[in-house]
């Protein structure tokens, strides 16, 4: 057998073919680097994403941790009554009672239900304070009453916070409060 013949087949890649492949898996690599350019440009602003979460999770805790009570908690009967015709005065009732507000200065909200309907152009500490940066948000929250398995919706609020950030994306984020003990301002 010829010499030629017998090594034939191990033969290795030629300068050509190799800038060839080195040409062509760059055109590859360049039209993905392409793609996930234009991903990244047309997603939401990650930063802006986060401040609308951290914005509606402060807000939400701030809110299930009013009472949940049958009467306002400034009412007599606060303690005792076991429904808002039990109250001395004052029944609690969705949003806030006169005067009261969430920065004050004299009547501040005292119960999860005065949140109904609360709204917020700017986020603001409780001083009313712009937060540096905040200001082109906006927040509000919607309190319902709401069945929650076994807790029946005289029990139980369902909290939603919508964030609005300033390119106009909405980020809601929702939570629960039950009255876990009827007759005690918990």
């Amino acid at each position: 057998m010829p010499f030629s013949l017998r090594y034939r087949g191990q033969r290795g890649l030629t300068l050509i073919e190799l800038l060839l492949f080195v040409v062509v898996v760059g055109i590859a690599l360049a039209a993905m680097l392409q793609v996930f350019v234009t991903a990244t440009r047309a997603s939401a602003d990650p930063m802006i994403r986060r401040q609308q979460l951290a914005i509606a999770e402060s807000l939400l805790r701030e809110v299930q941790l009013m009472p949940f009570t049958r009467c306002d908690p400034s009412d007599a009967n606060v303690e005792t009554a076991a429904s808002a015709s039990a109250c001395a005065s004052l029944p609690e009732n969705s949003g806030p009672e006169a005067g009261q507000t969430r920065y004050g200065p004299t009547s501040f909200f005292n119960n999860v239900n005065d949140y109904a309907g609360f709204s917020m152009t700017g986020i603001r500490d409780l001083n009313n304070t712009v937060v540096p940066g905040l200001a082109n948000y906006s927040a509000s929250v919607a309190v319902a009453a709401a069945a929650l398995d076994t807790v029946s919706s005289t029990d139980a609020l369902k909290i939603t916070v919508t964030v609005t950030a300033p390119d106009g994306s909405t980020l809601n984020l929702q939570g629960w409060r039950t009255r876990y003990a009827p007759n005690a301002p918990d």
